[in-house]
């Protein structure tokens, strides 16, 4: 991919990004130069899609539950150990892809060839929006049998769909081996998000995908693996749209069912000084201590980090004519709020969250509710 994006065609046109670059938060994670941590010691499988440029493949993967690692690098080939200069210029065989490892116990493949699909234009065989060559054409490589069926019956039912006025020729390939791309390269979005976002917006992939997909182009995706069964106060809220009314609050029931946002400063936990655990208002999951709580003079209550990742949820939230990283709850599903890139922890990072979306415990209650493994976050 191009690190200097096309010129636009206005000043305005130029501006927009970079204005949008500095008000957006990046998705959750701290920048940072040092190497990755092996995945998870979980059982897992590999995946590797290409979709140009592979800055913009590893967002929609890294935020899925399940997914346990996303590298960016270089496959398809015949040229060992490439660098990207080589492969950017062409004529190495390889493509810009990106190796998904996951767990499938909590996401599976067809899952990630929905979010795959929601990236790409697969109508296009010379490379994908600005990056053009076949060094950026879209291709899925299958690593056994299972997902060659897999990705051929997706693939399928993608061109009998109707959505796209042209043939589908994203090729399935075997895959054979991957070199991991250079070190500056592996999570480019949040270790230069303005850079990032300056590209993305610039190489018109956004808007393709808004008009190809409309409302359809997130994939809703819920964790597959059980409930963890240590937190018997929390778990899957599967209420009606009227006991969810009778539940909540009006305020409660906009916050977290149709991603309002109740006023700065006059809201119930954004001064609340007190020790204790924040739990979703809806299914009761724990989410945040006051522990990781401080005052960041937006009126909202913030926190450094949750208290376990794997119940937040992430989604792309282009409204308001900017790109942010909306944070849900994984169990209830519940809009909590946003994460940015400006908080004062050692990643960086800022959970701005409604009051009406939680429900605050006191340590002192912890045990008789159900929250007694937590007590220990306060000693």
């Amino acid at each position: 991919m191009e690190e200097v994006v096309p010129l636009m065609r206005s000043a305005s046109a130029l501006l927009l990004p970079l204005v949008v670059a500095f008000v957006a938060p990046v998705t959750a994670g701290a920048a940072s130069d040092a190497p990755r941590p092996p995945a998870a010691t979980v059982d897992h499988r590999e995946a590797t899609f290409a979709g140009g440029c592979f800055w913009c493949m590893e967002p929609p993967f890294e935020k899925l539950p399940g997914v346990l690692e996303v590298v960016s690098g270089y496959t398809g080939g015949s040229q060992q150990d490439p660098t990207y200069e080589e492969v950017s210029a062409g004529g190495t065989g390889h493509v810009e892809a990106v190796l998904v490892r996951y767990d499938p116990a909590r996401v599976s493949y067809e899952t990630l060839l929905e979010v795959f699909w929601r990236q790409i234009d697969p109508t296009d065989a010379g490379g994908q929006f600005v990056d053009r060559g076949a060094q950026y054409r879209s291709a899925i490589f299958v690593h056994d049998g299972e997902q060659r069926r897999l990705a051929e019956a997706s693939k399928q039912r993608l061109a009998a769909s109707g959505r796209f006025a042209k043939p589908i020729v994203t090729d399935v390939v075997a895959f054979e081996r991957f070199w991991p791309a250079e070190e500056y390269h592996q999570d480019y979005y949040r270790k230069n998000p303005i850079r990032y976002r300056y590209y993305r917006y610039g190489s018109g992939r956004d808007r393709f995908l808004d008009e190809a997909w409309g409302a359809e182009r997130e994939v809703t995706v819920r964790d597959e693996a059980e409930k963890d069964p240590k937190t018997p106060a929390a778990g899957r809220t599967e209420l009606s749209d009227g006991e969810l009314r009778k539940k909540l609050t009006p305020m409660q029931y906009e916050v977290t069912q149709n991603e309002g946002t109740e006023p700065p400063f006059r809201n119930e936990f954004w001064d609340e000084k007190r020790d204790g655990l924040y739990v979703d208002v809806v299914s009761g999951e724990p989410l945040f201590s006051s522990r990781d709580k401080f005052d960041s003079g937006t009126g909202w209550p913030s926190f450094t980090k949750p208290v376990d990742a794997s119940r937040i949820v992430e989604h792309e939230d282009r409204r308001l004519l900017m790109s942010r990283t909306e944070v849900r709850s994984k169990d209830g599903d519940s809009h909590l709020g946003h994460v940015f890139a400006d908080g004062p922890g050692p990643d960086g990072l800022r959970y701005c969250i409604n009051s009406a979306s939680l429900r605050f415990i006191p340590v002192a209650d912890l045990e008789k509710e159900g929250y007694g493994e937590y007590v220990s976050l306060f000693r």
